[in-house]
């Protein structure tokens, strides 16, 4: 099983969500929600910092047993020296126990080399993927599989829906 995280910030405060899903599910197996009220400001070049905190709430209250790796929106490395991002904090705060799949929009120019592009669907943009803990060719086989028609999968985008208006339909929902 995976699981996907979504931060969605207003001011000080954020709501983090996370799916657990298989490979090729269309529809998330549980989703957790976590409010917090105190988020750190956001820092250029350390967004980490900001969102890693949120992160960690909400893993310390879920069973990863099952995990086969996490998802989140953001790159793994910021730099082609394999300088840690959010994904690389995260892999060294679990001890490096679960692989970290990272899916972005954009990439870094600086990053070329740990990323590979992924075509979605019919998009004609590329999704960027990097890893930490699980090789970069199988991960991308695997992304490859989620179901989808656009650049992010439908798994994905209703992780997005979900953490910024919590429109929640036909899904399990257990608010940690």
């Amino acid at each position: 099983m995976l699981l996907a995280f979504d931060v969605h910030y207003r001011e000080n405060e954020a709501r983090i969500v996370g799916v657990f899903f298989n490979w090729e599910d269309i529809e998330p197996i549980r989703i957790v929600i976590e409010n917090v009220n105190e988020v750190k400001e956001y820092i250029p070049g350390e967004f980490y910092k900001r969102e890693l905190p949120c992160l960690i709430k909400v893993i310390a209250k879920v069973d990863l047993s099952n995990i086969e790796a996490i998802i989140i929106d953001s790159p793994i490395y910021v730099d082609n020296f394999e300088t840690f991002g959010l994904g690389g904090k995260l892999y060294e705060s679990l001890n490096k126990k679960i692989p970290i799949i990272g899916l972005a929009k954009n990439s870094f120019y600086s990053n070329s080399m740990t990323v590979k592009e992924v075509l979605m669907g019919m998009s004609k943009k590329p999704l960027y993927v990097s890893t930490i803990g699980i090789d970069l060719n199988l991960a991308v086989e695997k992304v490859k599989k989620m179901y989808g028609n656009y650049l992010i999968p439908d798994i994905l985008k209703k992780l997005d829906s979900i953490t910024k208006h919590h429109s929640i339909s036909g899904v399990f929902v257990f608010c940690v």
